[in-house]
């Protein structure tokens, strides 16, 4: 399996599906299933039983995982593609921007 470009913390836009256009920062992955889920995105009614953070229970509004496909990088404002490549010195993999070129946290 290939390692993954895009990881916990980072801003990305959703480019397709229903929730198309809205952005949010990536809470978890799924490495598995390829999925992640979005602060803020893709949002779905789920009814829940009463519990001790809940005690009333009934319908809870919680985001959905979306497949890493239909999610870009932002970077400024913009959508950018991530590459990969090795630095010289320390021997590790970076993740770079198309755009800038420049080294991604």
């Amino acid at each position: 399996m290939s390692k993954l470009k895009l990881k916990k913390g980072d801003t990305v836009k959703v480019i397709s599906g229903e929730s198309r256009g809205q952005q949010g920062k990536i809470i978890s992955i799924d490495v598995k299933n390829l999925r992640a889920i979005v602060e803020g995105v893709n949002l779905i009614s789920k009814s829940e039983k009463p519990n001790a953070k809940n005690t009333n229970g009934g319908i809870v509004k919680k985001e959905g995982a979306i497949h890493l496909s239909n999610l870009m990088y932002v970077e400024g404002g913009k959508t950018v593609r991530i590459g990969r490549k090795i630095d010289e010195k320390t021997q590790k993999i970076e993740r770079i921007s198309s755009k800038t070129k420049e080294v991604l946290k």
